[in-house]
C-alpha cells in the first residue's frame, strides 16, 4: 500500500527492533499486590485508554479476557485495515472448499508464507484474487463481524478493534482443522523485524500469533496490530488500530503502549489468584 513511499517505509521497519527495545519496560508491582482479587482489567483499560487519548493522531483498542469479555476504547471506531487483513486472507483461503480438505501444496504455501511471516503485497494480492470480497465476507459472518466492509483495494478494507479482537480470540474455530497448525505456526513466525507491538509486551511465557501492519499516508501513518496470546489452554486476544502517526516508529510505541498498559503485570496477578484458588481447592 502507498506504493510510492513503501519502499522507504519497508526500510525503516528494519531499525524498529532496536529502536523500541530501548523503550522503559512496564514497572512490575509485589507478587502479593491485588493478587487475590484477580487481574484488575477497570485500571488497565483506564490507563490504556489515558495513553491512547494523548497520543497524537487516533487510536482504537479492545482485548478479550480470559473469560470471554470484551474491554475497550472506541472499539468500534472503523480504521483501514492496512496488511492485519492478510491474517483474514489467509483464513479465507484455507476455508476454500477446493482448499479445506486436502493437503497444503508447494503452491498454497508458496503464497501464504510469505503474505503471513514477511507481509508480502504481491503474494496477498494474489490471494486476494482468489477469494475475493466474496471470501472475506463469508468469513466476516461467521465471526460474527459487525462492522466488516472490504475494498477491491485489500489494505484499504474497513475493520474495528473489536471485531478483530474477538476474531483473534476464536481464530482456531474459523481455522479448518487440517490447516490450523500450519496457519498458527505462520503467525507465530513473523520475521524479527516486524514484530514490534504486542510481543515486546506480552506476558513471559505466552506466545503470539499476531499480523501487523502500516500505510504511510500524507495525512499521517496507518499503523494497526491484531494478535491472539496462548499459554497451555488459556487465551486473550487484543487488537490496536491507529491513524495519523507521525511516524512509523511513534505507531508501533503506540500499539505498544496500550498492549503494555492492558497487559501490565498480568502473570503476578493472574498466577497468584489461581495459585491461591488451588490452595483453597485442595
Amino acid at each position: 500500500m502507498g506504493r510510492a513511499r513503501l519502499p522507504l517505509a519497508l526500510a525503516a521497519v528494519a531499525l524498529l527492533s532496536a529502536a523500541l527495545s530501548a523503550s522503559p519496560s512496564p514497572l512490575v508491582a509485589s507478587p502479593a499486590a491485588g493478587a487475590h482479587r484477580g487481574y484488575p482489567w477497570k485500571q488497565r483499560v483506564a490507563a490504556a485508554r489515558h495513553f491512547a487519548r494523548h497520543r497524537i493522531g487516533s487510536v482504537s483498542f479492545a482485548i478479550v479476557g480470559e473469560h470471554g469479555n470484551l474491554r475497550g476504547y472506541k472499539p468500534r471506531r472503523e480504521f483501514r485495515s492496512a496488511s492485519v487483513v492478510k491474517a483474514m486472507l489467509m483464513v479465507s483461503y484455507l476455508r476454500r472448499r477446493s482448499v479445506r480438505h486436502r493437503s497444503l501444496n508447494a503452491g498454497d504455501r508458496n503464497l501464504l508464507a510469505p503474505m503471513i511471516r514477511r507481509s508480502d503485497n504481491a503474494t496477498a494480492t494474489a490471494v486476494y484474487n482468489t477469494v475475493g470480497n466474496p471470501g472475506l465476507r463469508r468469513l466476516a459472518r461467521a465471526a460474527h463481524m459487525r462492522d466488516f466492509h472490504p475494498n477491491v483495494v485489500w489494505g484499504l478494507t474497513l475493520i474495528t478493534a473489536r471485531d478483530q479482537a474477538l476474531f483473534m480470540y476464536r481464530l482456531r474455530r474459523y481455522i479448518p482443522a487440517r490447516h490450523r497448525r500450519y496457519a498458527l505456526h505462520l503467525l507465530s513466525h513473523i520475521v524479527s523485524y516486524q514484530r514490534w507491538g504486542v510481543t515486546p509486551a506480552k506476558p513471559r511465557g505466552w506466545r503470539v500469533y499476531f499480523k501487523g501492519g502500516f500505510i504511510p499516508a500524507e495525512d499521517g501513518w496507518r499503523i494497526n496490530q491484531v494478535a491472539r496470546l496462548s499459554r497451555g489452554h488459556r487465551k486473550l486476544a487484543l487488537a490496536v488500530l491507529s491513524h495519523g502517526n507521525p511516524t512509523l516508529q511513534y505507531g508501533a510505541k503506540t500499539v505498544q503502549g496500550v498492549a503494555a498498559r492492558l497487559l501490565r503485570n498480568y502473570n503476578v496477578l493472574t498466577d497468584g489468584r489461581r495459585s491461591l484458588q488451588a490452595a483453597r481447592s485442595g
